[in-house]
C-alpha cells in the first residue's frame, strides 16, 4: 500500500484530482483526432509520407512561431482561465474540420489548414497546462504529478488508436472526428469546477521576473537547461514522429488497415504509461545522465522495430521503446519544471515545448520525404541513430566544458 500511495501520492489533492480527470477526457479526444487525421491524409494523398510529414509540420508548426507568446500568457494569466478558453477553441476547430469531412468536401488543403488551426490552440494551452502542476500540489509531489500527467496521455494513446481504428472501419473517419468535437470539451469542464476552488500553490509573480527576453537570459545562464534543449531539439525532431512512422510501416511495408495502426499505436502506449508510472515515483529533480541514458534506449528500441518482420513482432518491440520514450520525456520535462523559479515556469516550459514539439515542423517532412526514398523503416533507422548519437554529443561537450573549468582554475590541462 506505501508503494501504491507513492506513486500516486498526487491524486491526494483534490485539485489535482478534478484536473486529471479532464484531462483523460481531452487528451482520449486528442488521440481519437491524431488517428483519424492520420489515416484521412493518407487516403486523400495516396499513401504520402511527404503529406502526412507536412501535416505534423502544420499541427507544430505555431510552436515555432507563437511558443514563447504562449508561455508569457501561461505566466501572465490565471491558468485556469486558460485552459478552459482553449479547450472551446480545440472543440470548435474539431467540429468546422469533422463538418467538412462528413459532407464529402475535404481537400488536402482543407486539414493542413485545420491542424495549423488546432496548433495554434494547442500553442496557448500547452505552456498553462505543464506549468499549472505546480499549482495543483506541493513541489514535493511535483515530480509524481508530472508523472501521471504522463500517465493519463499514455492511457489515452492506449486506447484513442486502437477505439479510433474500429470506430474508422465501422463508421468513417469524418465521424471520429465529430465526435472528437464534443470530447474536447471535458477540459473546459474540469477548469470551470476549478475555478470555484482555492489553488494548493498558487504562483506569486515576482517584479523582476519581466517578459520573453528576461526569459531567455535566464535560460542562457543555465547549461543544464540548455543541454535538455538541444537533446529535446534532436530526439523529437527525428525519433518522436511515431505518428507518421508507424502510420507508413503498417500501411506500406505491413499492409494493414487503421485497426492494426491503432494496434502499433496502442503497443507503444502500454510501455509508454509503465514509463510513465515508473518516472512518476521520483520525489527529486532527475540527473542528466538520467536522460541521455534514456535516450539511448529509446533509440536502441526504435533502431530495432525499423527490423521488425511482422506486425506482432513490430507490436512486441514497440513495448520497451515506448517505455524508454516516456523515461526520457519525463526525465527532461522534470528537469525543467524543477530546475527554474516558479514564476519563470511557463517562459521557460514554452521553450522547451517551442523546441520539443516545434521541432516536428521542421524534421517531420524531412523524415516523411526520407521515407518516400527509402521506405518506412528508414525513417526509424534514422530516428534510432539521432537518438543514441546525440546524447554522446552532450558527453563529450559536458567534458570539453569541465577540462576548461579546470584550466581555468590550474592552469594546467586534464588528462
Amino acid at each position: 500500500m506505501s508503494q501504491l500511495q507513492r506513486t500516486f501520492r498526487a491524486l491526494a489533492y483534490p485539485g489535482f484530482r478534478v484536473y486529471a480527470a479532464g484531462q483523460l477526457v481531452g487528451t482520449l479526444a486528442f488521440w481519437l483526432q491524431t488517428t483519424a487525421v492520420s489515416w484521412l491524409v493518407l487516403e486523400l494523398s495516396g499513401n504520402s509520407g511527404t503529406a502526412l510529414g507536412w501535416t505534423l509540420a502544420l499541427q507544430f508548426g505555431p510552436y515555432l512561431l507563437f511558443g514563447l507568446q504562449g508561455g508569457k500568457i501561461a505566466d501572465g494569466f490565471d491558468k485556469r482561465k486558460i485552459l478552459l478558453l482553449c479547450s472551446l477553441g480545440s472543440a470548435a476547430v474539431t467540429a468546422t474540420l469533422g463538418a467538412v469531412v462528413l459532407t464529402g468536401h475535404v481537400e488536402l488543403w482543407m486539414i493542413y489548414v485545420g491542424m495549423f488551426a488546432f496548433g495554434s490552440v494547442a500553442v496557448i494551452e500547452g505552456p498553462a497546462r505543464q506549468a499549472f502542476y505546480s499549482e495543483l500540489v506541493d513541489i514535493e509531489a511535483l515530480p509524481n504529478a508530472v508523472g501521471l500527467g504522463s500517465a493519463i496521455f499514455n492511457t489515452s494513446r492506449i486506447a484513442g488508436p486502437a477505439l479510433a481504428g474500429v470506430l474508422i472501419a465501422f463508421t468513417s473517419t469524418g465521424a471520429v472526428i465529430a465526435v472528437c468535437s464534443v470530447v474536447f470539451l471535458g477540459p473546459a469542464i474540469s477548469c470551470a469546477v476549478l475555478l470555484r476552488r482555492s489553488l494548493t500553490n498558487p504562483v506569486r509573480r515576482r517584479a523582476d521576473s519581466g517578459g520573453i527576453r528576461e526569459a531567455l537570459r535566464y535560460t542562457a545562464a543555465r547549461p543544464d537547461l540548455i543541454a535538455v534543449l538541444f537533446v529535446s531539439l534532436l530526439v523529437s525532431g527525428f525519433t518522436f514522429n511515431f505518428a507518421l512512422t508507424l502510420s507508413m510501416l503498417a500501411r506500406t511495408e505491413f499492409d494493414t488497415g487503421a485497426d492494426s495502426y491503432g494496434l502499433l499505436l496502442t503497443a507503444l502506449a502500454v510501455g509508454a504509461l509503465t514509463g510513465s508510472l515508473a518516472s512518476g515515483r521520483r520525489s527529486g529533480r532527475p540527473s542528466l545522465s538520467t536522460m541521455l541514458t534514456s535516450s539511448v534506449l529509446l533509440g536502441v528500441g526504435t533502431l530495432v522495430v525499423g527490423f521488425a518482420p511482422s506486425l506482432w513482432s513490430a507490436m512486441a518491440l514497440l513495448a520497451p521503446t515506448g517505455f524508454a520514450m516516456v523515461y526520457y520525456a519525463q526525465a527532461a520535462n522534470q528537469r525543467i519544471q524543477m530546475g527554474v523559479r516558479a514564476d519563470f515556469r511557463g517562459r521557460v516550459l514554452s521553450l522547451y515545448m517551442l523546441v520539443f514539439l516545434g521541432s516536428t515542423a521542421v524534421f517531420a517532412p524531412i523524415v516523411g520525404w526520407f521515407m518516400e526514398q527509402y521506405g518506412a523503416r528508414a525513417g526509424l533507422w534514422l530516428g534510432g541513430l539521432i537518438a543514441m548519437a546525440t546524447p554522446t554529443v552532450v558527453v563529450f561537450a559536458k567534458r570539453a566544458q569541465l577540462r576548461r573549468r579546470a584550466v581555468a582554475l590550474t592552469g594546467k590541462a586534464m588528462p
